[in-house]
Order: structure tokens, then sequence, then C-alpha cells
């Protein structure tokens, strides 16, 4: 019951204005006008959230955000950044609320385990931070190891396990702490949805928020169109001419069975398969296309509201699904998930009596208008040398130096 009432918020919030008399009668009557309301409260909340006082932490401070709810590659950005960072010899304590069952910090915890990442999970980020600062120590002054890579080997020696940038999870509206760089994801698929904003819709903030943005990404631009990619960039102009824009995809890489997660699978083993693809993410469209892009022979597919933990019907329609499927056409099938739904609860999935695959993800900057990887973190750094410099000087004329 719980399923089907956000399947049906959902469907209601990629409804545009134009399109609600298709809806059956009861849900613009009555269900519309209660989200409606829901909507206006929460936006009189969102404001009231920014009275709030802000703290600064004596690491520099990264927030990956957006402006709507699921499928703008948050998650995939964390990781991203979290193993640049690495990669430069400077620590990162990833700061994430843990929402709806912890399945995002438990697939960073797996993806993260060889780095120097330390992840702290709680809805009082701030109280988290300071715990693990204390705990781990830090480095009170961001090194500009960008500059030159040949210093990353050396900035390991010496700052050892000490924190030395934060990397807030879904920060944009998380008011309590300050942060020296706001990266926003956009879904290039369907970047603002209706325009309402949550529960009538899809927006946790309007489009003027953009004008906070330092950077914007918009994500899944590989499979939006040359006129989608040029509406949202008009967009983003119209609210902010001064941010960077880049654009980023999910590379696949691998796969895992379920009960066996250590092994990894090459990508051509989807070849001449049948494949039922399962989830419960933001934005399921984009999971199919990278599975038809791999090169099935067949795809099915089972979609849940994201978040969702599958449950026992849940797991017996998986089951039977598959089974019809391979009835259907004499042909092994696969059952294929996200790392976030294997993640959420991999006991259950491993229940299922069919070959259960995991498939296995990478963000990546795509190279649009001499812009890629390196581009993005030398901005990224770039932004963080400029407040740093600026509150090491306030700080000097505060006390007179």
């Amino acid at each position: 019951m719980e399923e089907m009432a956000r399947q049906l918020v959902a469907r209601l919030a990629a409804t545009p204005d134009s399109a609600l008399r298709g809806l059956p009668f009861l849900h613009r009557v009555l269900t519309l006008p209660l989200l409606s309301a829901a909507s206006a409260v929460l936006r009189l909340s969102l404001l009231l959230s920014r009275l709030r006082s802000r703290r600064a932490l004596p690491v520099p401070v990264v927030s990956v955000g957006n402006l709507t709810w699921g499928g703008n590659g948050k998650t995939p950005m964390v990781d991203f950044l979290a193993r640049s960072f690495h990669r430069l010899g400077v620590s990162p304590l990833l700061l994430t609320r843990g929402y709806a069952g912890g399945d995002e910090p438990k697939m960073l915890r797996r993806r993260l385990s060889d780095t120097s990442a330390k992840i702290g999970v709680g809805a009082n980020r701030t109280a988290v931070a300071s715990s693990m600062l204390q705990e781990y120590g830090f480095i009170h002054h961001f090194q500009n190891t960008f500059a030159e890579k040949k210093l990353s080997s050396v900035c390991k020696l010496e700052s050892g396990n000490r924190i030395g940038v934060a990397i807030l999870d879904d920060g944009m509206q998380h008011w309590s702490l300050l942060r020296d760089v706001e990266i926003v994801m956009v879904n290039g698929l369907a970047p603002w949805g209706n325009s309402h904003f949550i529960p009538r819709g899809p927006m946790r903030e309007p489009l003027s928020a953009l004008g906070r943005a330092d950077i914007v990404v918009i994500h899944n631009a590989d499979m939006a169109s040359e006129m989608q990619l040029k509406a949202i960039r008009s967009a983003i102009e119209d609210n902010n001419a001064t941010c960077s824009v880049f654009y980023s995809r999910l590379a696949p890489s691998h796969f895992f069975e379920v009960k066996q997660p250590s092994q990894r699978l090459p990508l051509n083993v989807l070849n001449d398969k049948i494949v039922l693809c399962v989830s419960a993410i933001g934005c399921p469209n984009a999971f199919i296309h990278t599975a038809r892009e791999i090169g099935p022979l067949k795809i099915a597919r089972l979609d849940f509201s994201d978040h969702h933990f599958f449950s026992a019907h849940d797991l017996e329609k998986i089951q039977e699904t598959a089974r019809n499927l391979m009835d259907e056409h004499s042909k092994d099938t696969i059952v294929l998930v996200t790392e976030k739904d294997y993640d959420r609860d991999p006991e259950a999935l491993k229940t299922l009596d069919a070959n259960v695959w995991v498939l296995s993800s990478s963000l990546q900057i795509m190279h649009h208008s001499k812009q890629g990887e390196d581009e993005f973190m030398r901005k990224v750094n770039e932004i963080i040398t400029v407040t740093w410099c600026a509150k090491s000087h306030a700080a000097d004329r505060a006390t007179g130096c």
C-alpha cells in the first residue's frame, strides 16, 4: 500500500499542469490539493531554515546538492570527488544523512574502502563532522596539490590520516554548515520536472537558487539531446551567468554477482542474455538506457520507488517475472540491479533463485568544450583557494596582523 502511494506521488510529481486533465478524477479532486498544500508548507519551512546560524569547519567544505529529488547523480559525484581528493593526497571526510535505510553511505563505504576517505553518517552533520575531525585530526590549511600533481605523494606523507576536506552529501538545503564550493547536480533527462515544489512536484528550491552555485553539473548528459542540454544551459544562464557548467555520465565498468561481490565480470558477459532490470532509484530510465547500450538480447524492467526495500511480495514478483522470461525465450535470464539496490539489502537479493548481477558504474566528467575531469578538479581547487585566501586575510585583519 505504501509503495503504491509513493508511486502515485511520483507520477503526479512528473505530470505537468497541461496534462492534469488526463489524470483520474479522484487524483485531481482529492490528491492534488493535498499535495499542493503540503508543498506550500515545505516551501515555508525551507525559508525558515535559512534563519539558522551557520557554522564553519576548519577544513574546506565542498557541497554536492540539487534542486530536485532523485536521479541527479549526487552520490556518484561524492564518490568521484572522494577518489579525486584521495589521489591528490587530501584525505576526505564524507558527511551524509543516511536517508531511507542508508543505502548511499553503505555503497560509498564499500566503493571507497581502498581510499583514505572517512564517512560520517547522521542528520546533525555539524556534530558528526566535529566528532570525526576531533578523532582523526585535520590539516589547518588546504594544500594546493592541484598546481603540481608531483606533490601528491609528499602531501600523503605529511598529512597522514588527517582530514583535509569535507564533502557534504545532499548539502544544498543543509544550512547549518558553511561551504566553500557549491556543486549543483542537474538531471539532463528531467531537469525540473513539472516545476512544482515537493510533494506536488520534484523541486526542492526554485530555479533562482542556481544563483548560489559555483559549479553546475548536468548529469546523464550522454543521454540528453542537444535541444535538452541547450534548454538547461539557458535556464542556468538566466539564473546565474558566472558559474561553471560541466557534463557528466555514469560509465559502466563491470558486473558482480550478489553472492560473490568480489568477483568482477566483464560487460560482454551480458551478450545474448535476457535481462530483467530491477531498480528502486530516482532515475530508472538512465539505468535501462545503460543496460541496453551494453548489448543484451532483450530487456524487461520492474521499477519501484526510490529507496524502496524489497518485500517478500516484491521478491516473489521478481522471481516469477524472471522465470516467465526464461520460459518464453528458452534462454538464461539475468536479474540486473544497481549498486544502490544491492547495498540497500544484499541479503534479500541473495534469496532469489536466479542469477542476480549488480552493474557497477562510476561518474565521469565528459569532455566538452575543452572541459574534462582535470579541468573540473582544477576549478574546485581554484574556488577553495580563493575562499580560503579571503578567510585568511579576514582573520589577519581581525587580529591586526
